[in-house]
């Protein structure tokens, strides 16, 4: 038996406990209670920032928005023994909103399956069912929301979303869950002042750490999700109207070839109408939860981005990195690899070590990341990583710069050619119709549609 049998053999129940909410005059706290009988209790919270004149008291719309926060944090800690019954004991949910969280879950948990070897069945490996229920004394309150909530992760994409609806004369606030460097720079660089930026708080209950120290199942989760709900919330309590993501088209490829296996689900189109659909049934907010950049590629994003560059010095999108302060480009795994060949092209090599801190495209010890972003291997890296269509557009379109420019290639590049791979003829063909594509597989209003539009005629 696999320790996921065993898992769900000796814990077969989880519950969601319960969920309070508590204000104070700046504040408003919620926390929760999950729980494996017998085994362990967590009471993960979050902190969100309160302005004058808001209460969340007797607010039945905040109240559904907190209950499905919760149900967006407890799969991180059902994952430790994938227990067969998912009990919630406080809030609703109707057989359709069951429905919902169980593919939230099982397409966002597919890397964890795959990773962990782990058999799962969609219709099978969770039941849910729900006996709580919403103080019947709340009701919805009336609300006129407007303007932008722009989420900031540091990265490039977010920092591109930011600058062309700042630069479009759009009203904006940011946001981001605990605080980190790049995130208030990308918001100062965008010449916004740092109070635009709200951050949230997320407290993680890390006596889950310890039941994986103990060698209970572990991998990656939907944290896009928890974005989403928590954004919902920031946007709700600051009175605030479009929540404006940064996913990109790139983020529907399946990370493993021929399996719904995506690292990126839940920042996937796919998961962006659902979740939008789930905001206009079942949370009444008056918001609207939508991707700016949908309609491109990576690969346009970063020839876009490129052309800001105040931007160069303070962006980052490291994983690990980011677990630094203040958060640095680790340059060792793959997601520092994808920025630095996605950046190829349009950065000569030196500006690129200036920015990673180091060559790596002459590393050898990136040869593996290299393969598996360029195709050439069962799967993409486990990161939010671009297309590789567009990964090997950018790799072929920096071997021909350096070529004309009479540059030594580097490690990496060699490889790249002496697999057969570059193909000259195609690169202009390729570029054209990688840079003239607009997904129409979009949720963008119109006026944000025509400011992305504007914008992609002047950069590209």
């Amino acid at each position: 038996m696999g320790k996921y049998e065993s898992f769900r053999e000796q814990y077969p129940v989880f519950v969601y406990r319960s969920y309070k909410i508590t204000e104070t005059d700046d504040s408003i706290e919620i926390g929760y209670v999950f729980e494996f009988p017998d085994l362990a209790k967590f009471e993960p919270g979050w902190s969100f920032k309160k302005p004058a004149g808001f209460t969340a008291k007797g607010d039945l719309t905040f109240e559904r928005m907190a209950f499905s926060l919760g149900m967006a944090e407890a799969v991180s800690y059902w994952k430790a023994a994938c227990s067969p019954e998912f009990r919630v004991e406080c809030g609703e949910l109707d057989d359709e909103q069951i429905q919902w969280w169980k593919k939230l879950w099982f397409m966002g948990l597919g890397e964890l399956f795959f990773v962990n070897g782990i058999n799962a069945q969609r219709d099978t490996f969770v039941n849910i069912t729900a006996t709580g229920s919403f103080d019947s004394s709340l009701s919805e309150t009336a609300r006129q929301p407007k303007g932008c909530l722009v989420p900031i992760g540091g990265g490039k994409d977010s920092a591109l979303t930011l600058e062309t609806l700042v630069n479009a004369g759009m009203e904006c606030r940011c946001y981001s869950i605990n605080k980190r460097r790049s995130i208030i720079d990308t918001v100062t660089t965008a010449g916004l002042p740092e109070e635009a930026l709200i951050i949230s708080q997320r407290h993680f209950d890390r006596s889950l750490i310890e039941l994986n120290n103990k060698g209970f199942i572990n991998g990656h989760t939907p944290f896009s999700s928890i974005v989403a709900f928590s954004a919902e919330i920031t946007a709700y309590i600051n009175g605030l109207k479009y929540i404006v993501l940064s996913n990109e088209s790139s983020a529907n490829e399946s990370t493993v070839v021929g399996q719904e296996v995506n690292h990126q689900y839940s920042k996937s189109f796919e998961f962006e109408q659902d979740f939008h659909s789930y905001e206009e049934k079942y949370l009444h907010t008056g918001q609207y939860y939508f991707s700016f950049l949908r309609p491109l590629a990576e690969f346009q994003i970063a020839k876009m981005f490129v052309s800001h560059r105040k931007y160069l010095p303070v962006f980052r999108s490291c994983n690990l990195g980011s677990k630094v302060s203040p958060d640095i480009w680790c340059g060792e795994c793959p997601k520092c690899l994808f920025v630095s060949l996605i950046l190829s092209p349009f950065l000569s090599l030196a500006e690129l070590e200036d920015i990673f801190g180091r060559d790596m495209l002459n590393e050898s010890n990136m040869k593996e990341y290299f393969i598996e972003l360029i195709g050439q291997s069962e799967h993409k890296p486990f990161e939010c990583v671009g297309s590789i269509d567009e990964v090997n557009l950018a790799v072929s379109l920096a071997i021909r710069k350096l070529e004309q420019n009479g540059s030594k290639l580097p490690l990496l590049f060699e490889e790249y050619k002496d697999r057969g791979l570059y193909h000259p003829e195609t690169i202009d063909s390729l570029n054209d119709e990688c840079c003239g594509s607009f997904n129409e597989q979009n949720l963008l209003p119109a006026e944000f549609k025509k400011i992305l539009k504007k914008e992609m005629e002047r950069l590209l």
